[in-house]
C-alpha cells in the first residue's frame, strides 16, 4: 500500500485570498502558513520542515538558499509561472529542486489586459470621478474603437495567443513577435514580424513574455522613440522589461499614449501588502500614479477563482511527485 502523502511544507507570502484554494489543493501534506515574504531574516520559520512554496515578491537568491540548505530544505515550491526571483544555478549546486506553475488560467492574464486596455481607452476612472462630482460632460472621455488597430504581442504563449484572440474579436489586426513561433498563430491569421516592426507599426503593444537577460529592460528610450506617438503599452507580464525611466520619459514627452501596467519594476518593496500607514518611498511610482496617461493594478492579473485553483492544484502536484520520489511535473533546476 502506498504511504500518505504527509510531506510537511511552509507556505511563504500566503495571504487569505488564496489560502482556501491551497488548503483545498493539500490533501494529506502538512501546511503551514506564514504571511511573511522568504527572506534572511525569514528563513529561520523554514527549519523543521521539508519544503517551502513561494510567491514572486519572495527572496530565493544565493545566499537564501544557502540558509535553507543548512536547514535541510529541498523542495521549493512556486506558486508563479515566473522563476527570476530563484537563482537556478545555486539551487542546482545545492540539490534544491525547484518546481514552477507554468500553465494556469491564461485567461485571467489576458483578460485582464484587455480589461484595462479597456478602462484606460474608456476613461472609466475619469468619468466614475466626474460623476461623483456631478459634472456631465464628456469634453474629456473620448476614447477609440479597438475595431481596425493594429495589436502587436510580444509572447505568443498561452495568455500571449488567448489576448491576441480577444482583440480579434474586437476587430484588431494582430502580429506577434517571438522567438519561437506557435504553430496556432497562423491558423488564426498572426502574423510574425520583427520587434522593431512590431514597435512601428502597432497602435497597442501588449507585453506577454517572460522576463530573463534577454528581455530584460527591453522597451528603453530607443524601442520607446520608434513607436507611435498614440500608442498604448500593456504589460501583465514582468515589471523588469520596462525601462520605467525611460517608460516615464515616453509619456512625459508625449512619445507614446499611455501605458497601462498590472507590474511594475520595483513591485517587490510595494505590491501584496497593506502600506496604508507607511510612506511610499518610491519617486518613479509616485510620478506613475500621478500620470494621467498611466492605469496601474497591483499584479492582480492572476486573481480569478479558475487561475488560484489551477495554480494550487499545481503546486501540490509538484509537492507530491517530491514526496513519491520523483521528479517534479514542472522541474527547473534538476532534471
Amino acid at each position: 500500500m502506498r504511504k500518505p502523502l504527509t510531506m510537511q511544507v511552509l507556505i511563504y507570502s500566503s495571504l487569505p485570498y488564496e489560502r482556501p484554494f491551497l488548503e483545498k489543493e493539500a490533501g494529506q501534506h502538512g501546511i503551514t502558513h506564514t504571511d511573511q515574504r522568504l527572506s534572511l531574516q525569514s528563513v529561520y520559520l523554514a527549519k523543521g520542515f521539508e519544503a517551502i512554496s513561494i510567491f514572486t515578491a519572495d527572496d530565493a537568491s544565493g545566499v537564501v538558499l544557502d540558509e535553507l540548505s543548512k536547514m535541510g530544505i529541498r523542495y521549493i515550491a512556486l506558486r508563479s509561472a515566473g522563476y527570476d526571483h530563484v537563482d537556478l544555478d545555486k539551487a542546482k549546486k545545492l540539490g534544491i529542486h525547484i518546481a514552477n506553475v507554468p500553465d494556469y488560467s491564461p485567461y485571467s492574464v489576458a483578460e485582464h489586459a484587455a480589461t484595462m486596455l479597456m478602462a484606460f481607452n474608456r476613461k472609466i476612472a475619469q468619468s466614475r470621478l466626474l460623476l461623483q462630482l456631478q459634472d456631465y460632460r464628456l469634453d474629456t472621455l473620448t476614447g477609440f474603437d479597438i475595431h481596425g488597430k493594429t495589436i502587436g504581442i510580444l509572447g505568443t504563449g498561452k495568455i500571449g495567443m488567448a489576448f491576441a484572440r480577444i482583440m480579434q474579436g474586437f476587430g484588431g489586426h494582430v502580429f506577434a513577435c517571438d522567438p519561437v513561433q506557435n504553430p496556432k498563430a497562423s491558423s488564426l491569421q498572426i502574423t510574425y514580424i520583427p520587434f522593431d516592426e512590431l514597435l512601428l507599426q502597432s497602435d497597442i503593444i501588449s507585453i506577454h513574455c517572460p522576463l530573463h537577460e534577454h528581455t530584460k529592460h527591453l522597451f528603453s528610450y530607443d524601442a520607446f522613440s520608434k513607436m507611435k506617438p498614440d500608442s498604448i503599452l500593456i504589460n501583465t507580464a514582468r515589471g523588469g522589461i520596462v525601462h520605467t525611466e525611460a517608460l516615464l520619459h515616453a509619456l512625459e514627452n508625449n512619445h507614446i499614449g499611455g501605458a497601462c501596467l498590472d507590474v511594475y519594476e520595483l513591485e517587490k518593496n510595494i505590491f501584496f501588502q497593506d502600506l496604508r500607514d507607511k510612506t511610499i518611498n518610491d519617486t518613479m511610482y509616485a510620478r506613475l500614479l500621478s500620470n494621467k496617461k498611466v492605469l496601474i493594478t497591483g499584479h492582480q492579473g492572476f486573481l480569478t477563482k479558475e487561475a488560484l485553483t489551477g495554480i494550487a492544484h499545481t503546486t501540490f502536484q509538484n509537492i507530491a511527485s517530491w514526496e513519491g520520489g520523483a521528479a517534479a511535473v514542472h522541474e527547473l533546476s534538476i532534471s
